[in-house]
């Protein structure tokens, strides 16, 4: 079969066997590329029309006990000036981002000690009070099922969790060995079976990455079934051990970002800042490749540049007002919009 007899087998099985997806990814063009794009953007119109969902990222710690070898904030980056923000300071964050039509509120931070249940609870229960209008979602890292339990009780429910990829060796080759894929994969279980929309998702282009390793990917999203999946080019940091490891393709991410939409066609799929990062153009491309969430910054403009995943990050310049209406005029320019709302995962709605 040709590459684009598999993507339209995709689109109408939702599935391919990993020898398939191998081919695929060995063999596309930017041909291929772009029919799959064309693909995918029919599916999210026809499921989400041209509505484009935003949450704000409050970057709230980038203080983080891992030591992974391809993020910016790893423990043993001296360079990196830490800080944390107080309760106040993320409530701020919040009260802005309301003001201006926010209804998802993304914590995202390292797996800082301090933040315990505790504290996260406190922060989550007045978020939920403040703004009852408004979903909490987590991205704080790996921790234990009753840890997830008693965040969700709190009024979390959606949690971001990269799994960064669904192979055990390669992950051993991105983190060192103190963290385990055994352990990432328990959390994402946990999460789900908790009832959390979860997401999870990977670096396209990390070091060792391959067709065989990303057709292993595609096989995981479709197995496991994340309400959310974060992709995004590999882009390095000057601080980690990757630092001259080549940046991920945007051609390839934005494939994958058409396959996963055609495979999980209720799929919420941000363009992601990184892939904004490697091209000005590329939240746009990503929605038109299929994505149907974009996520600007709430954080204060006193922090944005501490909080540097990867090397030129975008956003760290405008504050967020000026951040959406600069994506809000991006999204308008190809023909979408910025829409209010929490916007649930929803399957076959």
């Amino acid at each position: 079969m040709t590459n684009r007899e598999l993507i339209e087998k995709l689109r109408d099985e939702r599935t391919l066997t990993k020898d398939v997806w191998i081919q695929l990814f060995s063999t596309w063009t930017d041909d291929d590329r772009a029919f799959a794009a064309k693909e995918a953007q029919k599916v999210s119109v026809s499921r989400f029309g041209r509505d484009i969902y935003f949450r704000g990222i409050i970057e709230f710690t980038n203080i983080c006990k891992n030591n992974c070898y391809y993020c910016g904030i790893r423990r043993d980056d001296e360079a990196v000036s830490r800080y944390r923000l107080t309760k106040d300071e993320i409530l701020d964050c919040c009260a802005e981002g309301h003001a201006l039509g926010y209804r998802t509120f993304v914590l995202q931070g390292g797996e800082d000690g301090y933040f315990t249940d505790e504290r996260m609870v406190d922060i989550i229960k007045e978020i939920c009070a403040q703004y009852p209008d408004c979903a909490v979602t987590l991205s704080i890292g790996e921790r234990s099922r009753e840890s997830y339990q008693r965040l969700f009780d709190a009024g979390a429910r959606r949690y971001l969790l990269r799994h960064e990829t669904a192979n055990e060796a390669h992950y051993g080759l991105l983190h060192p060995p103190e963290l385990s894929w055994q352990n990432r994969m328990r959390c994402l279980r946990d999460l789900k079976a908790i009832g959390y929309q979860t997401g999870a998702g990977f670096m396209v282009g990390t070091p060792g990455q391959t067709p065989e390793l990303l057709a292993e990917e595609m096989r995981f999203l479709t197995d496991f079934k994340p309400e959310m999946y974060g992709v995004g080019p590999f882009l390095p940091h000057q601080g980690t051990p990757f630092r001259d490891k080549p940046a991920g393709s945007p051609e390839l991410t934005l494939l994958v970002l058409s396959l996963a939409r055609l495979a999980l066609p209720d799929l919420l799929l941000p363009a992601t800042t990184a892939l904004g990062t490697v091209r000005g153009d590329g939240r746009q491309l990503g929605v038109l490749a299929g994505a149907n969430v974009v996520m600007p910054n709430l954080s204060p403009m006193s922090v944005r540049k501490k909080y540097l995943l990867y090397d030129g990050k975008a956003g760290t310049d405008c504050d967020a007002k000026a951040g959406l209406e600069s994506l809000r005029a991006q999204m308008e320019q190809i023909g979408y919009r910025l829409v209010e709302g929490r916007g649930d995962f929803a399957a076959g709605a």
